[in-house]
């Protein structure tokens, strides 16, 4: 069985440090939430984070509804877009892709 997306997005990000990730889900408590994923390390960009690796930010029970994929350094001002509005389906492939 494959590890939690969340672990398998910072699995990503500490593969790919030139990319950031921004993961756009509902949290398994109907609340919006932001994710951003850079160097293997999520932070909420609208809830308080905990710190703590162990405990991924995007759970099983999240629901993804799109992931961005931008160049690093991020800039929110000028963000530079790679890829936008991917599906988890769609990056379940790309993680395929890279063996995550």
């Amino acid at each position: 069985m494959s590890a939690p997306i969340g672990f398998r997005l910072e699995k990503y990000g500490r593969k790919h440090p030139e990319e950031v990730l921004i993961v756009n889900l509902q949290k398994a408590s109907g609340e919006p939430d932001t994710v951003l994923i850079y160097n293997g390390y999520s932070s909420s960009l609208m809830h308080s984070t905990i710190y703590d690796p162990d405990i991924p930010l995007i759970t099983k029970e999240d629901q993804i509804i799109s992931i961005d994929r931008l160049a690093s350094p991020y800039d929110p001002v000028q963000p530079n877009y790679l890829q936008t509005g991917l599906t988890r389906q769609e990056m379940e492939q790309l993680l395929l892709q890279e063996n995550i």
